[in-house]
């Protein structure tokens, strides 16, 4: 499985964007996907999470109430939507995902084998 996440930017705070995680190779319909995010010197953050092809989505308290998550099945893509921006969601952003995924360890970096490249959302004051 390949991973590719893309819709980074520059945007200014309480702006929006929409970041993509597109997937090939898959065999499995039913899959979790989930973001995280890392900024320079810091560990990579849980940020969001569709459980099971969209069974349930849960969220960081952090982005909880500002971010959503979608999927497109025909295109293997789960978008995260951002809204309401703040210079501290600046970071690089990763998709990764898994067929085999425990719900009370889906927040952890180690329940995905499939990661894409990361794509840097910046947000400017």
């Amino acid at each position: 499985v390949q991973l590719q996440a893309f819709g980074g930017g520059l945007v200014q705070a309480g702006g929006s964007l929409r970041l993509s995680c597109a997937a090939s190779g898959r065999s499995s319909r039913t899959y979790t996907t989930a973001w995280f995010r890392q900024v320079p010197g810091k560990e990579r953050e849980f940020v969001a999470c569709d459980f099971r092809s969209g069974s349930t989505t849960f969220f960081a308290d952090s982005v909880k109430g500002r971010f959503t998550l979608s999927r497109d099945s025909a295109k293997n893509t789960v978008y995260l939507q951002m809204n309401k921006l703040k210079p501290e969601d600046t970071a690089v952003y990763y998709c990764a995902s898994s067929e085999r995924v425990i719900y009370s360890t889906a927040y952890r970096e180690s329940a995905y084998g499939y990661w894409g490249q990361g794509t840097e959302v910046t947000v400017s004051s």
